[in-house]
């Protein structure tokens, strides 16, 4: 079972192009999955029952696990049958015999537009590594990427005559983001006056590098972005996922339709990006109950219906 774990980090790694990040998960999750076949006496992928899981969820939550740790846990325990299937090594993927648990649908976070122009102006351009922060801000903010792909860019990938990105996104996904102005600029300052001040003695195709000269991590970019929301005064938690969020909604409170918005964010599915709807109406709510004469009078009543957050009638 350990060889098959094995190869199945390598194929990860060799031809779906995951990140370090993925792989370390993988690697630690999966393996506290064989260590729970070991105290079981399971020894075979045809002793994986659903008793056996059943019991192996229960000790999850047991320990105490949040539900959306449960439920990744096992999405990665599918994909880690549905490679046992591929390379003929069990007939059928034994982890599609019990069902995720039930995860409460939760609206992504999003910051005004003045937070975010205050978040995104809010490094001191005068170092190299204030230059880095802006152009990493600009590019999460303004082109709506993941952090992971934000990582992953290469000197190469920008273009900058076509305000272009080419990012690899989920599954490996090549994908082209569109830039504003001020992102191209600032990545531009950052490429001419900042980054050859941070590489190191080792050349690297990477754009973000840190202070050793190494490629940045995923880490490094969540820590920069809580500092400087912090310095913003914004009182929300801000992440990199908060910006990839807000971009995506004020791209729908600027009028931009929803289809356009999933190839901006690279969604393989619809459904994923229509979330962001609940946003923009939600918003189109407080506008509405903020502006229009009669919405006030009865808002001045405080009547319950028009007070409910999580309508969006």
């Amino acid at each position: 079972m350990q060889r098959d774990l094995r190869r199945f980090l390598n194929y990860l790694i060799a031809e779906r192009n995951a990140s370090p990040y993925t792989i370390s998960n993988y690697r630690r999750e999966i393996n506290q999955f064989l260590q729970f076949l070991e105290e079981e006496k399971v020894e075979r992928w045809d002793g994986v029952t659903r008793a056996v899981l059943r019991r192996y969820l229960g000790w999850l939550n047991s320990q105490g696990l949040a539900k959306a740790s449960v439920a990744r846990r096992l999405s990665e325990l599918r994909s880690f049958g549905h490679f046992l299937v591929r390379e003929k090594i069990v007939p059928t993927n034994p982890f599609r015999v019990v069902s995720s648990p039930k995860l409460p649908r939760r609206l992504p976070g999003a910051i005004s537009q003045p937070d975010a122009a205050t978040l995104v102006a809010a490094p001191d351009v005068s170092s190299p590594l204030g230059l880095r922060d802006r152009a990493m801000l600009e590019v999460l903010y303004g082109g709506g990427v993941r952090v992971s792909e934000l990582v992953g860019l290469n000197l190469g990938s920008l273009d900058a005559r076509r305000r272009e990105l080419l990012v690899w996104g989920k599954g490996a996904k090549e994908r082209i983001v569109l830039l504003g102005d001020p992102a191209v600029k600032a990545l531009l300052d950052y490429i001419e006056r900042g980054r050859p001040a941070l590489v190191g003695k080792i050349s690297t195709s990477a754009l973000f590098l840190n202070r050793l000269g190494g490629r940045l991590t995923s880490r490094s970019v969540m820590t920069m972005t809580k500092k400087y929301s912090r310095l913003s005064g914004i009182e929300r938690k801000v992440s990199p996922h908060t910006l990839r969020h807000t971009f995506a909604t004020h791209l729908l409170d600027g009028g931009a339709d929803l289809r356009s918005v999933q190839e901006l964010l690279g969604h393989a599915r619809l459904s994923t990006t229509q979330i962001y709807t609940h946003i923009s109406q939600n918003r189109a709510r407080e506008v509405y109950l903020r502006s229009h004469p009669l919405a006030r009078t009865r808002l001045d009543k405080e009547e319950p219906r028009l007070a409910a957050p999580d309508e969006d009638s």
